[in-house]
């Protein structure tokens, strides 16, 4: 259970000093690497409240803890990479259970559903959940829970997390938001009525592209008692190190993120404006069309930027030029990255779904980091200067 006094505080300030800020036991005010697998118990019958660290471990519950505070959760918990999380999250179904899934979404997730789960019985459906109409539509007798990314990856669509939520509570299923790209900082699903909120903390969380992590949180407690046996019992736990790298990286997440959005937006609206670019996908957009349910439900739009070139033959190009941006994997890191959904994080996604939601041969995915605006923008005209 989180402190009801950090409730209180502001999420700049949350960001900043964690749970408990600094360890009771010799005034660290960088918590410490518990870097232990067992602990010494002082008696028979008798523990410290820490015995074996795939059960707990200080340094991952200060991060699980915080966590929950930075969403005003009740329960956090850590895991050795995002789609751990995601595993361990759709473990709660039982065979013959129907889960709706945004169709835009990451590859892994897709892979995990269709090559892991579908095997044990559980059926899913891919539909556009930035229309409420689909979703409504969508749901069966046998529907328990709604899956939603949003915004969503690549596509940066916009559900709706209140009014989904609400429907699916209606219903008796559960509402699961993976919340990667905005994190805690600008939007907090739970508030909005969501039952269960994913990251990978690979990305902004942790922040320098340096570890992976995934990150679960949530309110009802019988739930959490069912991720725990998970957690314990198949050990995808995150190590201690990792647990103490993001934490220390999300003591920077608020002015990270606030740089990121801010090199976002003037980047987005100079793609826009490039007679060489089809289409830019950024919710900061005006004229997106979830920008005002992203206005109602986040304090912010983040930094992840989709946009479709006029040709095809400017891609490979571009992914050869860029100096500054880094073509990789990943995204949510202090340096600016470049991926090419099709080929990259999206190659699990069938032709047919690719097709339809738009991830094609066109279509590049920038996360934006901290540099100058101006670098990164000059690196881009350059790269994608057309020289046929």
């Amino acid at each position: 259970m989180i402190n009801k006094s950090h409730k209180k505080l502001h999420i700049k300030t949350k960001v900043v000093h964690g749970f408990k800020g600094y360890d009771a036991h010799t005034g660290a005010v960088s918590f410490p690497i518990y870097q232990s697998a067992t602990f010494r118990h002082p008696g028979l019958n008798e523990s410290t409240g820490y015995d074996y660290s795939r059960l707990q471990n200080p340094t991952r519950e200060e991060l699980e803890k915080t966590i929950a505070a930075l969403d005003n959760a009740s329960f956090g918990f850590a895991f050795s990479s995002g789609m751990a999380a995601v595993s361990t999250a759709i473990k709660l179904f039982s065979p013959g259970d129907h889960i709706i899934v945004s169709d835009d979404l990451y590859g892994g997730t897709y892979r995990i559903f269709e090559e892991i789960y579908k095997k044990y019985g559980l059926e899913f459906s891919y539909i556009d959940t930035s229309c409420l109409d689909e979703v409504f539509k969508s749901f069966k007798t046998n529907t328990a829970a709604i899956f939603i990314e949003t915004p969503s990856n690549p596509m940066m669509k916009i559900s709706d997390i209140e009014a989904i939520s609400t429907f699916a509570k209606s219903k008796g299923a559960l509402t699961i938001v993976d919340n990667t790209f905005l994190t805690p900082y600008f939007q907090q699903p739970i508030t909005l009525s969501a039952d269960l909120v994913l990251y990978s903390g690979t990305k902004y969380l942790g922040g320098h592209n340096d570890t992976l992590a995934g990150l679960l949180v949530l309110n009802d407690e019988g739930i959490a008692e069912k991720v725990q046996l998970i957690q314990k019992s198949e050990g995808a736990v995150l190590a201690p190190f990792d647990s103490w790298l993001i934490l220390r990286g999300m003591k920077t997440l608020g002015i990270r993120l606030e740089k990121q959005q801010e090199n976002a937006v003037l980047i987005a609206n100079w793609l826009k404006s490039n007679p060489l670019v089809d289409k830019v996908y950024y919710p900061g957009l005006t004229d997106h069309d979830g920008y005002e349910i992203g206005k109602k439900q986040s304090s912010g739009f983040g930094a992840m930027i989709s946009f479709s070139v006029k040709n095809v033959g400017m891609i490979e190009k571009i992914l050869e030029r860029v100096e500054v941006i880094i073509y990789a994997e990943s995204l949510g890191g202090v340096e600016s990255l470049i991926t090419y959904p099709m080929v990259q994080t999206h190659a699990a996604i069938p032709k047919e779904i690719r097709d339809r939601i738009g991830v094609d041969e066109k279509l590049l995915r920038l996360s934006v980091g901290i540099e100058d605006s101006n670098d990164i923008i000059s690196d881009l005209e350059r790269a994608m200067r057309w020289d046929g």
